[in-house]
């Protein structure tokens, strides 16, 4: 079950053709608050956080299995949070960012869940394509052989995008690739962008606001429903040009499973 999640709503402009709305929304007083907001939720990780005496060994293990909770100090916080839903993801439990009693166990169990080392999922297609799953929050890209060679935790919004099989390429009288896109509200960039379903829906790196340079929100979000795009599937950087390199000379398959 996926977590609720602060969604805002975006689109991706080609050629100052708005993707998902009608009319572009203006920058207002408004605007600028929403980014205040949402840059100091960004920046909350210590916020509200705990200390439990079996923390310092969950962190530990959750680092060992590549779950990014940052420093083991003991301190429950949104970021170990995050670590955790990425292995309740991968392990299949219920995500609810808790270091609950389940969770310690899988944790503790032999042949823990790696969080990036996962494997492809069944019933997802063969060959050479994308795979994205919107349950874990990941995506796999995998090679003409069939074996992935690159696993990365994303954002998406399974309220816009539906499951099904789409392709990379120009949809509606839209660019296939922007490498420098832009938002509805013209106050962020969406980098690498490549199109893969109507009208404005891809893959892009999270995106950047234009005031600052700086990411809406943090890598570690990927994997987790602390935020939820427009539709597209949010990347970090290295994804986000591996992608870009890997749809480049071909038009290529992306399966979105639930």
């Amino acid at each position: 079950m996926r977590t609720p999640r602060l969604v805002r709503c975006r689109a991706a402009l080609v050629a100052g053709v708005v993707a998902l709305s009608l009319s572009p929304a203006a920058p207002s007083v408004g605007a600028a608050v929403a980014q205040a907001a949402h840059e100091r939720r960004a920046g909350e990780s210590t916020t509200g956080s705990s200390q439990a005496p079996y923390a310092v060994r969950a962190e530990r293990q959750l680092r060992s299995l590549q779950c990014a909770p940052g420093r083991a100090d003991g301190t429950v916080d949104e970021r170990t949070r995050a670590a955790v839903t990425r292995f309740q993801s991968a392990s299949g439990l219920k995500q609810s960012g808790r270091l609950n009693p389940a969770t310690r166990q899988a944790l503790r169990a032999p042949g823990a869940a790696d969080c990036l080392d996962r494997p492809v999922p069944a019933r997802s297609g063969q060959g050479r394509r994308i795979v994205v799953s919107q349950t874990q929050n990941f995506l796999w890209m995998v090679g003409r052989d069939g074996n992935a060679f690159h696993r990365a935790p994303v954002v998406d919004n399974p309220d816009v995008l539906s499951p099904g099989t789409w392709r990379t390429g120009s949809y509606c009288g839209r660019a296939a690739r922007i490498w420098r896109n832009q938002d509805l509200t013209y106050r962020e960039w969406l980098y690498g962008f490549v199109r893969f379903a109507p009208c404005g829906i891809g893959f892009h790196r999270i995106p950047i606001w234009q005031s600052t340079g700086k990411q809406i929100h943090p890598d570690w979000w990927l994997g987790t429903d602390m935020d939820a795009s427009e539709g597209c599937i949010r990347l970090d950087r290295r994804t986000m040009q591996r992608v870009w390199d890997f749809t480049a000379r071909a038009t290529t398959t992306v399966v979105v499973l639930p």
